[in-house]
């Protein structure tokens, strides 16, 4: 695979220059953890479908990712090949990473809620040669999937299958033969290892195109954001890390996955959302930070309370991804007992802002805290003037942990000549220089965290054969931020309600997430005199119940 990450190039004499990337790689840290701390506990997963947790020392998961890492190359996967994950948060899925970064592969983490609409174009598209699966996670069979995706995808040369019990299965693979220990291992770990400006995560986020946008990171633009990040909220070696979001997100995945491995601190992976076992962990495991949506903040001081057993341990809370209400903040205090900050980010940049941990609690629900180091924020007008404090316009960054660009697509990069890269969020700056995200100019709404492709969805209702005009706007939930209603006008003859819409939705392979929760027909859609549906309208009367 041939990556187009044309952003890096102009950056890289400054980021150096001032200290903002580190040219190291995970496989420098993984390094320097077996060297320092060889025995102590890096990693500990707890899969929700029973069975004990799976530790791991350093020394252990280093030997895992050597091991993995030659059995990837006897399957044919060599440098800037392309391996596509769809795992949860299981022990296979950090392996994996630390395999590839052993050989120079890229890993390409999938959400386990993708189907196969969205995983038949970002394979395709990422030209992936591996794809790793579970058999089966949630009652859904991964693997029938895959097999079925197969035939489509001219690059995909080997399905490899967790808990798979066949030719294909994860272990049989690539952690029972010892690899590490046939001649050639060294060779092969050795001669293949990534340089700190090569492409080494290849992630999908949704936009207003309808498509799904490849993002490619290197080493360095992810620890560019992850060292200021760590060293805001004081963490360090004898943290313990919980990561419930999963790893497929870049939140799990550069704050549970490398983080813990730079810190030299220890991570505790849960698979499936549950409160009661996330606080379970918390207490067993000592856990001292974790990170999540809002979703998760609530569930957890709501079973916390509920069992009047305290978290202790817990210091901070870091909620992003959606807006905190003030009373859960201080619920959350209360019940938790920890600091409880906000942030903002981007799968293009990582934590962009976050509030400090000496900030007044209060700005953790008014605000979306501030810039990093090494991160700049601006808020322009249409013509790209900075706007003065309190009001609204597009939101703008420059960031030494900014993406290296979309994957085959370097006309949508959205950064200028500057390096200022269009967020395409609308946002307000305080006068201290503290941010409030105010809306999207993209066309997203972000439910519990998830961006849900708006016109993607849009696109497939259009192909039902009632539907004359349709339109999906946000609507507010106290828990998850946001909902999707679809507001649809019915063609002359035409009938759809609710359970038509979902069923329609998902014979069209969407997933399950992405389906709207209310849908409302009406005659005729607020518009322009040109003709353009006026969702903003639309987003009012629902806020008001007019529709």
């Amino acid at each position: 695979m041939e990556f187009d990450a044309v952003l890096l190039p102009a950056r890289r004499a400054e980021s150096i220059a001032r200290g903002f990337w580190h040219d190291r790689t995970i496989n420098d840290d993984l390094d320097a953890c077996v060297a320092a701390c060889p025995d102590k506990t890096a990693l500990t997963a707890v899969r929700l479908d029973g069975g004990q947790p799976r530790r791991f020392s350093y020394r252990e998961l280093a030997m895992l990712a050597d091991r993995v890492a030659v059995g990837l190359s006897r399957l044919g996967v060599a440098r800037n090949d392309v391996v596509a994950m769809q795992l949860p948060n299981w022990w296979q899925f950090s392996i994996l990473y630390l395999a590839c970064s052993r050989i120079g592969a890229v890993l390409n983490p999938l959400m386990p809620i993708f189907r196969e609409r969205e995983l038949s174009f970002m394979l395709k598209h990422g030209e992936a040669k591996v794809l790793v699966v579970p058999k089966t996670f949630r009652n859904f069979d991964h693997e029938a999937m895959a097999r079925g995706l197969q035939p489509s995808l001219p690059a995909l040369q080997r399905i490899v299958v967790v808990d798979g019990g066949g030719a294909d299965d994860f272990n049989a693979l690539l952690t029972i033969p010892e690899w590490e220990q046939q001649p050639d291992a060294q060779k092969i770990l050795s001669s293949n290892r990534p340089g700190p400006d090569d492409i080494t995560q290849l992630i999908y986020t949704s936009g207003t195109t309808g498509e799904p946008k490849g993002v490619m990171h290197s080493a360095n633009t992810l620890m560019a954001n992850i060292i200021p990040y760590a060293e805001r909220l004081r963490l360090g070696a004898d943290d313990v890390i919980l990561m419930a979001s999963p790893m497929a997100h870049q939140t799990g995945f550069m704050y549970g996955l490398m983080l813990p491995i730079m810190l030299k601190a220890s991570a505790v992976l849960q698979d499936v959302w549950d409160p009661a076992k996330a606080a379970e962990l918390i207490r067993a495991e000592q856990v001292s930070f974790t990170m999540a949506s809002t979703p998760f903040l609530t569930d957890l001081t709501r079973v916390v309370k509920e069992s009047a057993q305290p978290v202790p341990s817990l210091k901070t809370f870091l909620c992003a991804g959606a807006p905190i209400p003030g009373p859960l903040v201080e619920q959350a205090q209360i019940g938790l007992g920890a600091k409880i900050v906000s942030a903002w980010g981007m799968t293009e940049n990582g934590a962009v802002t976050l509030i400090k941990l000496d900030d007044d609690d209060r700005l953790a629900s008014t605000t979306d805290g501030c810039a990093l180091p090494g991160v700049e924020v601006r808020v322009v007008d249409g013509d790209g003037n900075a706007l003065p404090a309190g009001q609204i316009g597009r939101l703008v960054v420059r960031a030494c942990s900014n993406f290296g660009g979309y994957l085959k697509r370097p006309h949508w990069n959205a950064t200028d000549a500057e390096g200022w890269f269009d967020t395409g969020d609308l946002a307000y700056m305080t006068a201290e220089g503290y941010i409030r995200i105010s809306g999207r100019s993209k066309d997203v709404i972000i439910r519990g965290g998830e961006n849900i492709p708006v016109v993607e969805v849009e696109a497939l209702l259009y192909k039902h054969p009632a539907v004359a005009q349709v339109a999906i706007v946000a609507y507010p939930d106290e828990r998850l931020g946001e909902r999707a209603c679809a507001v649809v006008v019915p063609r002359s003859g035409g009938a759809i309600d609710f359970p038509a819409m979902v069923e329609f939705l998902k014979s069209q392979k969407l997933a399950v997430q992405y389906i709207p929760e209310r849908l409302i027909v009406r005659e005729a859609m607020p518009a322009t005199p040109s003709g353009k549906i006026q969702k903003f309208r639309l987003r009012e009367m629902l806020q008001q119940n007019d529709l």
